[in-house]
């Protein structure tokens, strides 16, 4: 796996963990609460959303072995461009059921590339 890959995949393993960090010991009603928390999150999704697409185009078949890419990139289009559509109760979904897999996806192929 070429360096600009590892790259991007280390932004995305980062982003989840700034993700998790900034939810732990939260509950939704925290997050819907809080307009800064909420734009942390949404801002790590952004990053995970668009390092995702990049690594699709430079290295597809490394993006290949992310479950839902196509989905992931999609929410982080939703994200900066769909602002009045974003439902914190999907985000908050998205944080506590998907983020673990694709974290442990990301770690997998960053162990592999290594």
């Amino acid at each position: 796996m070429r360096l600009e890959a590892k790259k991007l995949l280390e932004d995305m393993r980062q982003a989840g963990a700034l993700v998790l960090d900034f939810t732990a010991g939260k509950t939704f009603e925290d997050y819907a609460g809080d307009k800064l928390l909420r734009s942390a999150v949404q801002r790590q999704f952004e990053i995970i959303g668009e390092a995702l697409s990049r690594l699709a185009r430079r290295e597809p078949a490394a993006a290949a072995k992310i479950t839902d890419r196509r989905q992931i990139i999609s929410f982080r289009n939703v994200l900066i461009h769909g602002d009045d559509i974003v439902d914190d109760q999907v985000v908050w979904d998205v944080v506590r059921h998907k983020l673990p897999a694709l974290l442990a996806e990301v770690q997998a192929l960053l162990a592999e590339g290594a």
